[in-house]
């Protein structure tokens, strides 16, 4: 209940009754739900690098593959807004098993998939699994940690949510290229089947939530039926227009203009009906807390930075230098072996300096490894590929952690539930957004740059000529007829034409990141400072959050 804060205000006072914790630590329980949600956050990056053998080994284009990404992220981005609804109704505890018993057995199906069918139902199933684990996990963790404690508590959260991705390409490519593709899904079984006995051994069903479901069944079960289906339309359409866009060439395509107009007609719907609705299904009044709508923001740009990356790294050592599916992936993995140090150092400073100040560092740190990224070459070393990936993974953890303690400044403990959900939300569009809009920018500056060399080859460029005649000589000297000579000289040079004009066109992508890094930072001076920031201990410990 609301208690009476400084100049009679009403704040909102931290208690231990509704923590998952019980009569166990609460780092015990912050380690133990962690589990499923990195799983769960894993499997939406461990299958990128595999396409290509599943295309082949299901005798399927690797355009219809792809539709192992796409439905995942669609029924995963469907449910996270309806996380916190079916968590109140049905218990927060018993939700989360389901879920993880859910995604344990689509991961099951996944891996003994017969067809390519099959296996995009399969992951349907699985994205519905997954979709509530990470908002519900984000949840426990408010509930359970006090305010003064919650930088800490973040940090474990945020091994879910920014080292999984990092790994994911590694080892899915590792787990490809030496076993099969089947095991990226299967190794998913026994890890939900630990997480499942530990949950239910470990993890505690508050008995005020019990009581409060109790009696919101005891009124009756409205569900927002017309809102759920607003934003499954709106999100699951974004999706597909987000995933889709670059292989089906944007609005040139039927399907992507149609997808974008359902979903900008369902989402504004969906705002304007939650808005006015007596029981909504996601409590848009949240936005009207500053720190919250602000943090939500920030929440997508790391979303856009992250998965924009993650995914856009092993592609520019796929594509332009020629590495292997497991290469790609190790080009990330010091990246993760920094986060792995800095991630708990984020959660120790965030209770000691103020959290927009730990985020402009961090930020400025991003900014600096995409502007090492824009300087890579055809001749870049692996080594200066870790190290530039090293820097931003370093600096995304002091982004992280301090933003999800700001961002819950000011939300009543009983709508933490609904404020995961759009947190959660906020996370996956971003990442969405960020992965098109980086294939988006790469093909338009791929073709800019493809057109403006191209008017240098003609024989009116000496330089030109000079290259013919020296290749052309060369492959010559191999026994070459003159005019095949010609031809694969000419063949060869379109070739280096080609590969350099992708390799400028990842280098203007990493610049534009860098540029929208340093455009967005100024957001952080709308941060208000939250009640625990210059308290210590016992003092912040009860200490309001709103």
């Amino acid at each position: 209940m609301p208690a009476p804060g400084p100049g009679g205000r009403a704040t909102h006072v931290w208690t231990p009754a509704r923590s998952a914790a019980g009569r166990h630590s609460p780092w015990l329980i912050a380690t133990i739900i962690s589990i499923s949600a990195f799983m769960e956050v894993l499997d939406t990056a461990i299958a990128n690098v595999s396409l290509r053998h599943i295309a082949g080994s299901m005798a399927a284009s690797y355009d219809q593959a792809t539709w192992v990404l796409t439905s995942y992220l669609i029924a995963n981005a469907v449910v996270i807004p309806m996380s916190s609804w079916l968590s109140n109704v049905f218990g927060r505890k018993r939700y989360y098993m389901a879920s993880v018993a859910l995604f344990t057995i689509s991961s099951l199906c996944c891996g003994l998939a017969p067809s390519l069918t099959f296996l995009i139902a399969a992951r349907v199933a699985q994205g519905i699994g997954g979709g509530g684990l990470a908002p519900v996990t984000q949840a426990m963790l408010i509930d359970t940690f006090p305010p003064a404690s919650r930088g800490k508590a973040m940090s474990v959260y945020g091994f879910t949510v920014i080292l999984a991705p990092m790994l994911g390409p590694l080892l899915g490519g590792l787990i490809t290229d030496r076993y099969s593709w089947h095991w990226i899904f299967l190794i998913n079984v026994p890890v939900g089947l630990l997480s499942l006995s530990l949950v239910e051994a470990f993890v505690d069903e508050p008995k005020l939530l019990v009581e409060e479901r109790l009696a919101r069944w005891a009124r009756g079960i409205r569900f927002d039926l017309l809102g759920a289906l607003l934003i499954a339309l709106g999100l699951g359409f974004l999706e597909v227009m987000t995933d889709r866009g670059v292989q089906d060439g944007w609005f040139s395509s039927p399907t992507i203009r149609i997808s974008a107009l359902i979903s900008g007609v369902c989402i504004v719907s969906f705002v304007l009906w939650e808005l006015f609705a007596r029981e909504p299904l996601l409590e848009m009044r949240l936005f009207k807390h500053r720190n919250f709508a602000v943090g939500t923001l920030i929440i997508m740009v790391i979303g856009v930075i992250l998965f924009g990356t993650t995914q856009f790294v092993p592609q520019f050592t796929q594509q332009v230098l020629g590495y292997t599916a497991t290469q790609a992936g190790l080009a990330l993995t010091l990246g993760g072996m920094i986060t792995l140090v800095t991630m708990p150092l984020a959660g120790m400073l965030t209770g000691r300096f103020r959290p927009r100040t730990l985020m402009a560092a961090a930020f400025g740190v991003i900014a600096i490894s995409l502007y090492m990224m824009s300087h890579f070459t055809l001749s870049v070393t692996f080594a200066h590929i870790a190290y530039a990936r090293a820097w931003q993974s370093g600096g995304i953890p002091f982004l992280f952690v301090p933003l999800i303690s700001a961002a819950y400044v000011g939300v009543p403990p009983d709508r933490t539930g609904n404020a995961a959900a759009m947190i959660g939300v906020g996370r996956n569009l971003g990442g969405s957004i960020g992965i098109a809009m980086v294939q988006a920018l790469l093909a338009r500056r791929e073709q800019f740059h493809q057109v403006r060399m191209v008017s240098g080859l003609q024989p009116l460029n000496p330089i030109y000529e000079h290259a013919v005649r020296t290749l052309s000589h060369a492959f010559a000297t191999r026994g070459a007829a003159p005019a095949a000579a010609l031809h694969m000289a000419t063949g060869e040079i379109y070739a280096m034409m080609q590969r350099q004009a992708l390799m400028m066109s990842f280098e203007d992508v990493f610049r534009a990141l860098m540029l929208f890094v340093l455009v967005i930072s100024p957001i952080l001076l709308l941060l208000k400072r939250g009640p625990t920031e210059h308290r210590s201990g016992a003092e912040a410990a009860g200490e309001a959050i709103g």
